[in-house]
This record gives structure tokens, sequence and C-alpha cells, in this order.
């Protein structure tokens, strides 16, 4: 979201990357009050949805939490139980897979192995009766985009796992459907070609403009592609919100546990100054504050959480005056460390017996290769107020 001027001197807020933000903007899939039964067994609970045109949105939850029955139910595989779905104004009951105005791009990509590239892709455009020149024309257009036009003569088991992912791709965006659905796309590959195909799918749907709906297992795949995630639990959305929206200000445990790592402290508060709440794990532990806009009493029982990378770790022997002077400090015992490279992992044992997780970015390079923070080490560890979030639910 930006400001620009118009002609007339007042500022304009352009929502053009926003438009969930938009009070003007018509949402292009409305999905209302969506039930899902199969027999005595909920999978999607009253769940109500907007996603925008352009928008690349993820459905994010566990195994069984029903992101892949609502996306089916999008697809017109499955019939809602209860409620209504609206693409681009139109009501969605009743009309059949073929005739609904999206594509789905299955996790196993269904590729046909006896058919080359170009004739997979092209297959969709064959079978309504396209004609041969324009089909010609868009195969060329879409390998090129993908960049696969080398391979249009290869079949599919002459491919690797990514261009294989490209194909299915392709195939399923020849069509210029209204909406994408994919179904956990990047299951398949490794870690890095994942990486890298994750990327590649984003500049893909810029490019078009085509709202993409991704279901997703992966919390990384779904914080680095979508615009907006929703993450889904037991057939409910426990929080819908842009992905550092999400990560940053989880609503409840679940969130702050799911989405990354987080430290869950349970707290009860002791005093209120303003925004700035005291909390304290027992009675005889250090209080910590954290800043809250919502209205406390003393004694309430609340969850402090906050994110690995968010705390500073140093040797006690050696701490520095940011850390001494600093708030919420702790002093523990480093009883389990990973050197990961980039950044290293501890586990630290606080005086009060809690396990604290820290992630600290190796910044220095150690030319005799000994760290500075070893096992069994005595540790101060501390973190703003601001960088803790205070839970509720």
């Amino acid at each position: 979201m930006s400001t620009q001027a118009s002609s007339d001197g007042e500022s304009q807020v352009d929502y053009t990357h926003t438009p969930w933000l938009d009070p003007s903007a018509t949402p292009f899939i409305q999905i209302k009050n969506i039930n899902k039964q199969f027999g005595a067994f909920t999978a999607v609970s009253d769940v109500s949805l907007d996603i925008y045109k352009g928008e690349l949105f993820a459905l994010l939850g566990g195994s069984g939490c029903g992101k892949t029955t609502l996306l089916r139910m999008l697809a017109g595989f499955e019939k809602p139980s209860s409620g209504s779905i609206l693409i681009d104004g139109v009501d969605m009951g009743g009309i059949p897979p073929y005739e609904r105005p999206v594509n789905m791009m299955f996790q196993s990509y269904a590729l046909f192995p006896h058919m080359n590239v170009e004739k997979n892709i092209a297959y969709g455009l064959k079978r309504e009766g396209v004609a041969k020149a324009e089909r010609t024309e868009r195969t060329k257009e879409i390998l090129n985009m993908v960049e696969l036009a080398e391979f249009a003569k290869r079949k599919p088991h002459q491919l690797s796992g990514g261009q294989r992912q490209r194909v299915a791709l392709a195939r399923a965006l020849i069509k210029r459907p209204k909406v994408l659905l994919l179904d956990e796309p990047l299951a398949a590959l490794d870690k890095r070609l994942r990486e890298q195909t994750q990327f590649e799918l984003m500049n893909i749907q810029e490019k078009l403009g085509i709202t993409f709906v991704v279901v997703t297992h992966d919390q990384e795949e779904a914080m680095t592609l979508a615009t907006r995630i929703a993450v889904m639990d037991k057939g409910n959305f426990e929080q819908i919100g842009t992905p550092a929206q999400i990560y940053e200000n989880p609503r409840s445990r679940f969130i702050a546990s799911f989405i990354g790592s987080a430290n869950l402290l349970e707290c009860t508060v002791v005093e209120r100054e303003g925004n700035m709440y005291s909390v304290s794990q027992s009675s005889n532990s250090q209080a910590i504050l954290v800043e809250y806009d919502g209205d406390l009493s003393i004694g309430a029982n609340v969850t402090v959480a906050v994110r690995p990378e968010k705390i500073r770790v140093e040797k006690r022997s050696a701490v520095s005056s940011a850390v001494a002077d600093g708030h919420n400090q702790l002093n523990g015992i480093v009883k389990e460390m990973a050197y990961l490279g980039r950044l290293s992992t501890y586990h630290i044992v606080t005086e009060n017996d809690v396990m604290i997780e820290v992630t600290s970015p190796n910044q220095a390079r150690y030319r005799d290769g000994n760290h500075p923070i070893d096992w069994d080490d005595e540790v101060t560890i501390n973190f703003a107020p601001q960088s803790a979030v205070l839970l509720t639910e």
C-alpha cells in the first residue's frame, strides 16, 4: 500500500498490492458460511473468506484440517453441505467443475506419459476444439513463459521434477482460467528446487495476473509465496492475514507455535502501567515486561510468546552493557546447541528450569572454528518488551 498525489492535490492511497484493504474493492472469490460434512465428521465448519483478484492466496494447515476439502469445493469436485461460493460475482452452486472459470494443478502433476511436453500442455485446448493454429500459438507462448521451449518434444520421463512441475503448471494456465487452484504444488520437489520454484511461480503469477489459491502444509512455502494466508485447524480459520501479520502478531498459542518457532511462557499478570504489562511465571521468578493494547486484570493467566531470533544471548562472564541494562533479562545454562552455518540455535535452561530456544546469526567468522558460546556455558538472555506477544487464547 502506498500514497500518491491526485490531480486536485489530495493524496490517494494505492491499493494495487493490498486490495483487501481497499474499502471499495469487490472480492473476486467469496466463500460464505461454507460447511462440509462427511457423515458425522465435519471437515469444514462455517468458514467465510474473501479473496481478491490477482492475489496469491494460501490455505495453510496440517493434515486433516480441511484445506484440501475447501479447495475441492472451489473446484466443484465436492459439494458444500451448506453455504455458497461466488467467483467473479457468479454463484457456483450447481455449476459442474468443467464449466467453472477455474483450473486445478494436482500434487501428482498427472501428465500423460505417452505425450510429449507440448502435447501435454495443448491437450485441454484440443479437447475444447480450439483451432490448431491458435493451439500452436498459445502453446508456444506458455512454453516460453515457463522456460520449457527447448524441451517441447521430450516425454515426461525425460524431464526433471522441476520441469515436470512447470509442464503441469503450463497445462493448467493455457486455458486462461480466472482462478488457478494448486494442491501442494511443490511437495514432490527437493528443498533446493522447491525454493527456486517458489520464486518462478510468483513471477509467473505476477505476469499473468491470475488469482492463485494454493493449498500447502509447509509454513515457509506459504510465507514465501502468499500475499495473504488463512491458517486452518479442525475445519476452521484460526487467523487470516499477511505473512508478516501472522508471524509477528499471532492471535493464539496455536498460531504462535504452528507458524515458525516460538517460546511460550505461561504467566500471570502482576502489574500494569498503560499498555505495558508486567507478568511473572511464578511467585519467585523475575517479572517480564510485555506491550499489550488490550485490557487485562491483575491475576489473569496469559501466555508470553517470543520468537527465538528476537532474543539476545551472551556469555554471563562477558555481558555487554546493552544486555545488562536491558529488560526481560534471564540467566541460564546452554544445554544443547546446533551450528547451522549462517546461524546457531541454543536450548537454554533458565534459573526457573524453563527451556528457552534462541537463534543467533553468526555474523563474525571464527577462524579457529571455535564458537564463542558452547555447551554448558552460563549465559544471559534478554529481549525487548516490544519483541514479545501477549496471548490470551
